[in-house]
């Protein structure tokens, strides 16, 4: 996903990022703000996924959007 479209649509695609990994929480959404590499940690950290596995995640994520 690009970095940029992240930071640029931050508050729209929050909502839509707590929906799809319910598990990560406003203070992970609020240290992530939008960088795309924080959030794949973030995603790794809640769910127990390998950084390959949280990337394929954000892509299909990105391509649906």
């Amino acid at each position: 996903m690009n970095s940029d479209i992240i930071k640029g649509k931050w508050k729209q695609l929050r909502g839509r990022i707590q929906e799809r990994w319910g598990n990560l929480t406003n203070d992970d959404l609020d240290v992530v703000e939008g960088h795309s590499d924080y959030l794949t940690g973030k995603l790794q950290e809640r769910y127990g996924w390998t950084k390959e596995k949280a990337q394929q995640e954000l892509r299909d994520f990105s391509d649906k959007l």
